[in-house]
Order: structure tokens, then sequence, then C-alpha cells
């Protein structure tokens, strides 16, 4: 293919050099053309049955049927999502190996991590925005307090213990905030996973924590632990009676992990937009808002454009978080 498109600018009278240049640009729209013809490997760098894995096969398998081929959802798991993000930011931007990241990968672990082996905003191109989660601030029946005030006047006279599933995540960064803008004292302790701490938390072992609320909805309902406050600006449709923590006591509190569609950075524009396009037209289904909603997810979609200069915005908002909190990973 090549030595025709070099010959035919030739032929229409460009020098050498000149063709030489055009070549990479040509072959780049010659291969968004004919975008896809292979299948597509969308990685998940989190464990089957979380919501990033859900979440990727969901829309692995509604992209397949709009591009007309085969879109595998792969785990590529580890180190807080960046053996798969790495993996990713390393592969040919040619459109056929995407990531669907969440915002520790986007904005977060880069700020953490040492020697991390990517960088977000260096090595990928955002196709759209996801969806969005908030965490909700959850206590175990051993704790007296029914709403945040409640909660803030027994943390003034001891300091409580709280959970998350891992130091670094929303989790564990929402409690840190909660823990500066309430002038409270608090120890956190990081567990390996959600479903330790839950059952801590139940047993009466751990005070508190901040759970995505996908992941604690069916608790909450069922009277198992008691949602004190939303980590979002608005209050979850499907915990209407719970108010944000904003609103409950904290005003200007507002947290909320999100997820993403990413390419390596490099990718044919032309390939970007397309995906972007079959993208949001999935995002806009009502299934699958429905779908998600029920999952305690926003769905969100948007612009290219728009879903890479929020992920950069999110970085810089969460560095100023991490260092006024003094954060840092041993």
């Amino acid at each position: 293919m090549k030595k025709n498109l070099f010959a035919t600018l030739r032929t229409v009278g460009l020098s050498s050099l000149t063709a030489m240049a055009l070549l990479p640009h040509s072959v780049a729209q010659a291969q968004a053309s004919n975008y896809p013809n292979k299948p597509i490997t969308i990685v998940a760098p989190f464990a089957a049955g979380t919501l990033t894995d859900i979440l990727t096969r969901t829309v692995a398998n509604k992209l397949a049927i709009a591009l007309g081929q085969p879109v595998i959802a792969e785990n590529k798991t580890g180190a807080d999502g960046n053996i798969g993000a790495a993996f990713v930011a390393s592969a040919p931007p040619d459109g056929y190996t995407l990531l669907v990241g969440a915002t520790s990968i986007g904005s977060i672990n880069v700020l953490l991590h040492k020697n991390i082996k990517y960088d977000p905003q260096r090595d990928f191109v955002g196709i759209t925005n996801l969806i969005s989660v908030p965490n909700v601030l959850v206590v175990g029946s051993h704790v007296p307090a029914k709403n945040l005030k409640e909660l803030l006047a027994l943390q003034k006279q001891k300091s409580f213990n709280y959970g998350s599933s891992g130091a670094g995540g929303s989790m564990h960064l929402s409690g840190e905030i909660y823990k500066k803008m309430a002038g409270v004292e608090m120890v956190h302790i990081p567990y390996k996973g959600t479903t330790p701490v839950i059952n801590d938390i139940i047993g009466g072992r751990v005070e508190m924590m901040f759970c995505n609320l996908p992941v604690c909805l069916s608790l909450i309902q069922s009277g198992k632990l008691t949602a004190l406050g939303v980590t979002s600006a608005t209050r979850s449709p499907l915990l209407p009676d719970v108010p944000t923590i904003a609103e409950a006591g904290l005003p200007g509190f507002d947290v909320s992990g999100w997820f993403g569609l990413f390419a390596p950075k490099g990718t044919p524009p032309d390939i970007v937009a397309k995906l972007n396009a079959e993208t949001v037209k999935i995002l806009n289904d009502p299934q699958f808002k429905q779908e998600f909603l029920n999952r305690g997810a926003i769905t969100i979609g948007g612009s290219s454009e728009a879903f890479t200069k929020y992920a950069a915005d999110e970085r810089v908002r969460w560095a100023k978080i991490i260092e006024e909190a003094k954060i840092t990973l041993e």
C-alpha cells in the first residue's frame, strides 16, 4: 500500500521529500477509513465482578454490535490498576487496544505511586467519560449516629477508625477530605478489597467507611449499614432520602469517582471520533442508562476533547488535595 501511495504522489508532481512527509498522515487516514477490520480489545484493569469489569464487558458487547467486529473485554489486574494501564499505554495507537480507566488511573495514581510506568496525560487520549459514581458515608449499627451532625458530635469526643479498600483509592481520599473539612481525628485502616472492610463495619470492629454506592446499596437498603451522606454534589436517585455530605453539614464537599474510555496517545483522530460517536450512542440508550443507574452510576458521555481536559483538571484538583492532606503511600 505504501509503495502505491508513494507512486501516486510522485505522479502528481510532488518531490520525494514532500511525498515522504505526507505518507504517515495518508496511511493514518487510510487506516481510519478502514477501521475496524479486526477484533478490538478493551482492557479492564481490575478484577472480574467489579464495576470496572461489568462496565467494560457491557460497553464491549454493545460496541461489537455497533462496529461489526468482535470487541473483547480482557482483565489485566494488579498494582491498583497500573498493570493494565501500562499495558494499554505501550500498545500500538491504532484503535485496537483500549482501556476503561477509573479516577485512580486517569488522575490519581501518577500522584501517589513511585516508578509508575505510564502518565495518563502523556500516554492516553480520552475517548469519552462513561459514568460517574459517588461514594456514600456509612456507619455500622454499633455507632449511635443517625445523621451527619450526630456523627460529628461523636467524633469531637473521640477518634474513629475508617476503613477503605486500599490506600490511595477514592474511599481513602474521601475520608481524608472529610477529616480535613470536619476538623476531626480519624485513623485510616486500608484493607485488601471492599468485602473485608464491610464485614468489619457490620461486625463492629470499624466505625465507618466511604463506600462505593453500588457496592453498599443493598446493605443500606437492608439496614445492615446506615447511610449518613453521599459524597457527590447532588443526591443519588437510588437514595433520595439520604442528603449529600455538603447539605448535611460540610458545605463544599464534592467527591465522585468516574470511569472513562481511553486509547493510547497518537491514535488517529478519525478513529477516536468514530469510537466516541458509537460509545456516546451507547451511553444515551435508555436501557444502558437504567442498567447503570440501578448500580448507582450516572452516565455521562461528551466529546473526546472535553473528557481529556476533564481528566487533566481532575489531576490538578487531586494533587492539591493530596498535598494539603499530606497523603503518601508506603
